[in-house]
């Protein structure tokens, strides 16, 4: 067996397999309805207590914002300049990490952009003035200002799930450590649950979004790949008056 590849981290039969079964747990969590019982734990009447704490705001929120943009610009310089783990992976992979990561950010961005979900401390029964409604009812007001859906802050760590894809196919064992050190900084987002910022499914969604961004493109960067090594040597030019 190639020592680059492993069945666990490479079978696109594997990755499919976890990316459809993530998906039909998260629609079945949405179905559950147990966003609102959650956000209950951490709010009442009066709001939530713990929306402008120091720690729940201002460590894990406000002082980890410039973080991501500051590791993509690392990424991006490390395409021509890499460093650490970084050299041992193609040019096409680096450049494919720091596109990846890049795009998964734009992509939560937009959807909250164009969502008119609510925020769990807008809602009526938490001290605010909305209703509410279902993240995937598109169209529907629910009476507050929307942009919740899905969880930004969230996307702050698992916009880097890419890094799994792009040591996958040099760096098994990198890779899986890229994507437990990626879903960990993810899941702080789930202090904006305690804030009332969002709901348990909003960093769900967020984590599925950026799996999905990140295995479609290493697809698109794969397949360039063997188009590149199938490509047969060009000749060398023939020298006048040999």
């Amino acid at each position: 067996m190639n020592a680059s590849r492993s069945p666990a981290v490479s079978s696109p039969s594997r990755l499919f397999f976890w990316s459809l079964a993530s998906l039909l747990l998260l629609l079945a969590w949405d179905a559950s309805g147990l966003d609102l019982p959650l956000a209950r734990w951490f709010g009442s009447a009066s709001g939530f207590a713990l929306e402008n704490h120091w720690f729940w705001r201002g460590v894990l929120h406000d002082h980890m914002r410039p973080l991501p943009w500051l590791f993509e610009g690392a990424l991006l310089i490390g395409i021509a300049r890499p460093v650490g783990p970084l050299r041992r992976l193609p040019a096409l992979r680096r450049a494919q990490l720091a596109v990846t990561t890049l795009l998964a950010l734009l992509v939560v961005a937009d959807i909250k952009l164009h969502s008119h979900s609510s925020c769990p401390w807008r809602l009526q029964e938490f001290g605010g003035v909305a209703s509410h409604v279902s993240h995937w009812a598109w169209g529907v007001q629910d009476g507050g200002d929307g942009g919740c859906f899905p969880a930004g802050h969230a996307s702050a760590g698992f916009a880097f799930v890419g890094g799994f894809f792009a040591f996958r196919h040099v760096l098994p064992a990198t890779a899986r450590r890229w994507l437990l050190g990626s879903m960990l900084a993810g899941l702080l987002g789930l202090a904006q649950q305690v804030r009332g910022a969002h709901y348990m499914s909003h960093t769900f969604w967020t984590a599925w979004f950026c799996w999905a961004t990140a295995a479609g493109l290493d697809l698109g960067f794969t397949w360039v790949t063997r188009q590149a090594s199938q490509r047969p040597a060009r000749a060398p030019a023939e020298v006048p008056g040999h």
